[in-house]
C-alpha cells in the first residue's frame, strides 16, 4: 500500500468516526428532545463533548498524515499515526460516552492521542528537515 493509499485509508476511517459521533449527537438530541444546546441535560453534555474532543484532535492529526504522505514517510508510519489515533478517539469516545467522570477508555485514549500527537510533530519535523 502507498503513503497515499494509506492516507485515503485513514481519512476515511477518521471521516465515518466523526461522522457516527455526529449522528449520536443527533440521536441524544432527539431522544432527550433537546432542540438547541445542551439544556444541562447530562447525556446531552457527554454527547457532545465526545464529538468535540475528536473535532479538537482529529483535523490537525489528519493534516499531519497529509504532510507526511507528501514527504514520502513510509505507509507502515503512517499506518502507526492512524490506527493509533483511530483507536485512541474510539476508546476516548466510549469511555466519556458511558460516564462523566474517569473511565479506562477515555484514560488510555487520552494518553493515546498525546502520544500520536508527539509521534506526528516529531515525524514532521524529522522528514522536513531531513
Amino acid at each position: 500500500m502507498s503513503a497515499m493509499e494509506t492516507l485515503g485509508l485513514w481519512i476515511g476511517l477518521h471521516i465515518f468516526l466523526l461522522l457516527a459521533l455526529k449522528l449520536n449527537v443527533g440521536r441524544v438530541r432527539s431522544g432527550e428532545k433537546i432542540s438547541f444546546g445542551d439544556d444541562g441535560n447530562e447525556r446531552m453534555i457527554r454527547a457532545i463533548r465526545v464529538q468535540g474532543n475528536a473535532v479538537e484532535d482529529v483535523p490537525i492529526l489528519l493534516l499531519g498524515l497529509v504532510a507526511l504522505a507528501l514527504m514520502n514517510a513510509p505507509a507502515l508510519l503512517l499506518h502507526g499515526i492512524g490506527g493509533g489515533l483511530f483507536v485512541s478517539r474510539v476508546l476516548h469516545a466510549v469511555g466519556l460516552g458511558s460516564s462523566s467522570g474517569t473511565s479506562f477508555g477515555r484514560f488510555i485514549g487520552t494518553i493515546g492521542t498525546l502520544l500520536v500527537s508527539l509521534t506526528t510533530i516529531g515525524a514532521c519535523l524529522w522528514f522536513a528537515f531531513t
